[in-house]
């Protein structure tokens, strides 16, 4: 199997992955040595007349709705795409941020457009990594050779705009897609040659399985982990032990920073304030995560602002506190769950598709116009057959029957009532005067 990265990007019509859609996709392959392998991709997608892309969103891409209905192209064309062609078997899928943003949207485009949600990111060696955790962990261990930015406000910052222009690599249109992975790859060539044996170790412990190694609830051992929750004091990073099982296989882990009965007899301390000295790993989404051996090189427990003594003291006294950490997991499990979402769009997390509905779900992608019209599969899942609806509705509006339509139509236009307010209050906030009156006549056509 030929494994390769495959560095992508996502401009997108809002923050949302349920609500908002994916407009500009591109990436760029490139082989171990981040070598460019292939041409790059850089596809624009038709946005739907069912959403108001956000006006804000919009003003910062620059990419308005007509752009992508003339120059893109279907949502299931373009997963096709991506299954075909794009996320290969071998790919690790990889980005800056990609984990948290890009890679919830690509599921929920999959999921709109009858594809398995979840495949493309581990099917057939299939596996995801994200630059910025590793960005953040060299900055906090190993800092040298690379120049590391600083907001106006004197704040350090990881914005891979920042950190471009801080070391004087490429960067010439951020928040263009095609060119923030060109930089994110640029970040990655950086830190490959100045820290490699970081680099690599972060690599091959990207894994689920090497992050249940690495922060085992069964033999709890501190690990170095940095994450986007903590303090930018010391760059993100701290020293954590795991404590308690959490929902989905995850763990619940303690931040050894602190001294818990410290915390504990601080006077109106209430459970909550506990976050995010208590926080959720997930083992799934790449955490960066090392041994407490890293630290004993380079000043890394000067770096971190701690010590071997202060960890260790603060580990024992945790465990004298039983109670707490029962507290902390059964606080955990009683936090409420999602209702089931009454749009099937957004009920992407509802459950798993039985067999049986995979193969018809199959069937669907694979249905032509012609047979789409009369294609009314019995699915098991309750989800599909309105999903079905939407689905023809906005990619091929000429398959649905009148009563279909009828349907389509009462949907889309309270989908679009529902969002005019916040549309409305942003677009007379934007500044540039193309898009605003670009935005307006928009508006206008989706009546």
């Amino acid at each position: 199997m030929n494994q390769t990265f495959f560095f992508y990007d996502l401009e997108t019509s809002g923050l949302r992955s349920r609500d908002d859609r994916l407009m500009q996709f591109a990436g760029q392959r490139t082989n171990f040595d981040l070598e460019p392998v292939e041409e790059p991709v850089n596809i624009f997608v038709k946005i739907s007349d069912d959403i108001l892309p956000s006006p804000a969103a919009i003003g910062v891409t620059g990419i308005t709705p007509q752009k992508t209905l003339e120059e893109g192209i279907l949502e299931p064309e373009f997963c096709k795409k991506a299954v075909e062609e794009i996320f290969t078997p071998g790919t690790v899928a990889l980005g800056y941020n990609t984990v948290r943003f890009d890679d919830e949207f690509m599921r929920a485009t999959f999921w709109r457009n009858f594809y398995d949600p979840y495949e493309w990111e581990w099917k057939d060696g299939r596996s995801r990594w994200d630059m910025l955790d590793v960005v953040r962990m060299t900055r906090a261990l190993r800092p040298e050779g690379i120049n590391w930015p600083f907001t106006d406000a004197g704040k350090p910052t990881n914005s891979l705009e920042y950190l471009t222009s801080a070391n004087g690599l490429s960067h010439e249109h951020a928040h263009d897609a095609l060119s923030d992975v060109y930089a994110t790859i640029e970040v990655a060539r950086l830190i490959k040659s100045k820290q490699p044996d970081l680099f690599k170790f972060l690599f091959d412990n990207r894994g689920k399985k090497e992050a249940m190694h690495l922060a085992n609830l069964e033999r709890p051992t501190p690990v170095v982990y940095v994450s986007g929750r903590y303090s930018n004091e010391f760059n993100k990073a701290t020293v954590v032990v795991p404590i308690a099982p959490s929902r989905n296989g995850n763990v619940l882990v303690y931040d050894l920073r602190y001294n818990l009965e410290e915390l504990l007899t601080q006077d109106e301390t209430e459970e909550k304030t506990f976050y995010p000295i208590v926080k959720e790993l997930c083992y799934n989404k790449c955490p960066a995560l090392a041994p407490l051996s890293v630290l004993t090189k380079k000043d890394g427990w000067k770096k971190l602002g701690l010590t071997p003594e202060s960890v260790q003291k603060n580990l024992e006294i945790l465990y004298k506190h039983p109670d707490f950490i029962e507290r902390m997991r059964t606080k955990n499990e009683e936090r409420p769950e999602f209702p089931p979402a009454e749009d099937p769009e957004q009920a992407i997390y509802d459950g798993f598709l039985n067999e049986r509905d995979k193969v018809k779900v199959e069937a669907v992608r694979n249905a032509d116009v012609n047979k789409l019209a009369d294609f009314h599969p019995e699915f098991d899942d309750a989800r599909l057959p309105e999903l079905l609806l939407h689905y023809k509705g906005r990619n091929y509006p000429s398959t649905l029957s009148e009563h279909e339509m009828e349907q389509w139509e009462k949907y889309r236009h309270l989908k679009i009532q529902k969002q005019m307010a916040g549309y409305l209050e942003e677009l007379e906030k934007v500044k540039d005067d193309f898009i605003k009156e670009e935005l307006r006549l928009y508006l206008e056509s989706l009546f």
